[in-house]
């Protein structure tokens, strides 16, 4: 380390958030630009260089962070690079999109604010692209074995770029238009702009990756047929089953999943950006409602009471999108009690990652802006359950009836019920495992499990339940099919997306080959560090 006292003489600095009043004006990323290299290789001085690093450890990925710590503080940005990106096939979205589980095992965090370990590593991925030290890799042979990846997430493409890397063809399958799964129409863009996306997608295809968008497999192309073309194929379908919520008055119009509204909104907004390229920058006023060109969009939340059902990630998604179509309110409902605002050490004790009170972008947004009809914190009712909707006699929800709950049982608190104005209802309450309406699973016959590999037999209803089952590495039942990511996994994080697809990739090159030199950072047992 530069400097082994960083880490007492310099506090930690953040990448500094644009102004609430401006950034929901447009969507771009929150992020001042330029603001982050200033002050960077200060905070990357600030790691230990401790001798037992649980950033490893809580990180799937394995990524060496004290070694490129030490690099950018000592402005080597090539060999920063390199380090990265040898754990990590795509570290511009986990620096912008992962909660960073690798800071809280900090070793400083134990009694300090941890390194911004995630600020360092976004900054390394965007100095690479800058000055040209992330280079396609085509490979210097091919192997004559081909590969189908279905699926076009995290966990898809980082499989398909290391299986092309070292020489077998790769053709990725997606059922949207567009290259890049929920990172193309679940991620907002002031999260992650879509250029970021687009940039990788390029550098694959210029080393031989073949990508086929409106292919939904399992209608467009059989299972069979699938299986027929090519010697291995790995299922990344994500997890898109998604759960729903079953009281009273769900049947009403205006009542909407987050993974509805969110792509539809995505859409919109790359459409207007597109139509603010042609027209020189210049802003019309309809597409900051978001409406269709003169006509009723009912997916926008423009001048709406929104009510989002559900506190995670998702939720928040939705919260900032809605804030910036101009919604005359927006109140999200978090059945948890309001979390603590530091870490519990008898529960939740270092490195694990604790359950705390963070203040999202979208969040802060909420809360500057005043957008919450009553709220216990920024935007959020917590210990909040849904009761029943309300609606209008055309058949509209027009409110929300909710009622506290007790922490762990989750009780109804008598005399607390209370009514919420909404026109605009977003459930975002999660996902149960892959959908099953394409048809892929059962012409392949796959056997499905619990998130945690105990049985747990598919319904049929509303998708199905369950993941797909696999071994340790990675092999589903079905002789050269494996599967990767959320769908075999259950829903998780991006990093564990990335790691999942780098070590199926080992796992076919090997079926393929009989030995593999590619690393693998997990195995498909693994699990996060809790208590």
């Amino acid at each position: 380390m530069g400097d082994p006292k960083g880490f007492l003489t310099t506090s930690r600095a953040d990448w500094p958030r644009r102004s609430v009043q401006e950034r929901v004006r447009d969507w771009d990323e929150v992020y001042v630009h330029g603001a982050l290299l200033p002050i960077i290789g200060d905070q990357a001085d600030r790691c230990m260089d401790c001798g037992v690093p649980f950033c490893h450890e809580a990180c799937p990925l394995g990524n060496l962070i004290p070694e490129w710590n030490d690099l950018v503080a000592r402005d080597d940005w090539r060999a920063a690079s390199d380090r990265l990106h040898a754990t990590n096939n795509f570290p511009e979205f986990t620096g912008r999109l992962c909660p960073a589980p690798c800071e809280s095992g900090c070793v400083l965090a134990i009694n300090q604010p941890a390194v911004t370990i995630k600020n360092v590593e976004v900054a390394i991925a965007d100095r690479a692209w800058e000055r040209g030290y992330a280079p396609p890799q085509p490979p210097d042979r091919l192997t004559g074995s081909t590969v189908a990846v279905v699926g076009s997430g995290p966990a898809g493409l980082s499989a398909a770029q290391q299986l092309t890397r070292v020489g077998h063809t790769v053709v990725v399958y997606e059922r949207d238009d567009r290259i890049g799964g929920l990172m193309r129409y679940g991620i907002p863009a002031f999260k992650m702009e879509k250029r970021h996306l687009d940039r990788r997608i390029e550098q694959m295809a210029a080393e031989g990756t073949k990508f086929r968008t409106s292919v939904t497999v399992g209608r467009d192309i059989s299972a069979d047929e699938l299986r027929g073309r090519y010697d291995a194929v790995v299922l990344a379908t994500g997890a898109t089953a998604w759960r729903e919520l079953a009281v009273p008055g769900r049947e009403l119009a205006g009542i909407h999943q987050a993974m509805e509204y969110l792509p539809h909104a995505n859409r919109m907004c790359e459409k207007e950006r597109g139509g603010e390229k042609e027209r020189g920058g210049e802003r019309e006023r309809g597409g900051e409602r978001g409406e269709e060109p003169g006509g009723f969009d009912e997916l926008s939340a423009a001048g709406r009471h929104v009510v989002i059902v559900g506190g995670g990630d998702t939720g928040a998604d939705c919260l900032g999108t809605a804030v910036r179509q101009g919604a005359a309110s927006v109140t999200q409902l978090d059945i948890y009690p309001l979390p603590a605002r530091e870490r519990d050490e008898d529960t939740e004790p270092w490195p694990t990652y604790p359950k705390v009170y963070r203040l999202s972008a979208a969040h802060e947004e909420a809360r500057d802006l005043g957008t919450a009809q009553t709220a216990d914190a920024d935007a959020r009712l917590f210990a909040a359950s849904t009761l029943r909707f309300g609606g209008d006699g055309a058949g509209r929800v027009r409110e929300l009836h909710l009622v506290e709950v007790t922490a762990g049982a989750r009780r109804p608190r008598p005399g607390t019920e209370r009514v919420l104005r909404a026109d605009l209802v977003l459930l975002a309450l999660g996902f149960s495992g892959p959908g099953r309406q394409d048809g892929l699973i059962d012409q392949l016959g796959l056997d499905l499990c619990g998130p945690d590999g105990s049985a747990g037999a598919p319904d049929g209803s509303a998708g199905g339940r369950g993941v797909i089952r696999r071994d340790g590495g990675f092999a589903t039942n079905v002789p050269g099919v494996f599967a990767a990511g959320d769908a075999a996994r259950g829903q998780s994080l991006i990093v564990w997306a990335i790691a999942e697809g780098r070590s199926v990739a080992a796992a076919v090159d090997r079926y393929l080959t009989g030995s593999s030199r590619l690393p693998a950072s997990i195995t498909a047992k693994d699990r996060p560090m809790s208590v």
